[in-house]
């Protein structure tokens, strides 16, 4: 199917591992321009050697003055994926105020900005454009040790849904992707243990975690115009987990 991304410029934060490095990669195949951005000028660096053509912008998120000074004058963008996140786990009684903001920082607050930073550009040039926030299952279920990680993500949805709102009489589409855990180098090492797995995989219909290229494929339909009536929505994708 023709998503019809050729032409159209799009950024990606966390671009440089894992789920957001892989559309990254599927964006600037399906010929769209892509701005990578990374706080790792090396994965970077690699991106662009697999990558030929694709700018990139290395700034740490959580930094509220250097996003801005790194990304203000980024230029037009007609599709923006809010990737980037960080993940501490703590039982909830040894929770730090370390990672709580480091947390917040990178999983809202530079959600906020970089979203505001793309919005008011499309606004100004009164262009249509498309926002998909990187979500979690962990969203919308408790999970042991997650008390910051979860509540991050609960609180994006809910940004979602009211940048929809606020954002959809400018033409400019919101929804969210709510993977379960993702088969990427991170997600393997961390789920390697098979009675951790079976723990999980028991709760998951499908009886499976997910590969990168099942976030990606819902990523891409989002940010393409054959989703044009979908806003405000958070999608899983998650084999069923959210539905027990």
């Amino acid at each position: 199917m023709d998503l019809r991304l050729a032409g159209r410029r799009a950024l990606v934060t966390g671009a440089g591992k894992g789920i957001g490095r892989s559309i990254v990669k599927a964006l600037h195949a399906a010929g769209a321009r892509v701005v990578a951005v990374s706080r790792t000028q090396a994965d970077l660096d690699s991106l662009v050697r697999e990558c030929p053509g694709v700018e990139t912008v290395c700034v740490d998120l959580a930094d509220w003055e250097a996003t801005e000074q790194a990304l203000g004058g980024v230029g037009p963008v007609d599709l923006l994926v809010n990737n980037a996140a960080v993940a501490f786990l703590q039982p909830f009684l040894e929770v730090t105020k370390e990672a709580y903001d480091m947390s917040f920082n990178v999983n809202l607050r530079a959600v906020i900005q970089v979203s505001q930073i793309v919005a008011r550009g499309l606004i100004a040039r009164g262009a249509p454009g498309v926002i998909v926030n990187v979500s979690s299952q962990a969203s919308q279920r408790g999970l042991t040790n997650h008390s910051v990680y979860c509540s991050t993500k609960g609180a994006l949805d809910t940004l979602t849904k009211v940048m929809a709102v606020e954002l959809g009489p400018h033409k400019i589409r919101v929804n969210a992707v709510n993977p379960t855990v993702v088969m990427t180098p991170m997600g393997q090492a961390a789920w390697s243990d098979p009675q951790k797995a079976k723990a999980m995989l028991d709760r998951i219909p499908l009886g499976r975690f997910a590969e990168v290229e099942n976030v990606v494929d819902t990523i891409l339909f989002l940010l393409s115009d054959r989703s044009s009536m979908t806003t405000g929505s958070t999608v899983p994708v998650d084999g069923g987990f959210l539905a027990t």
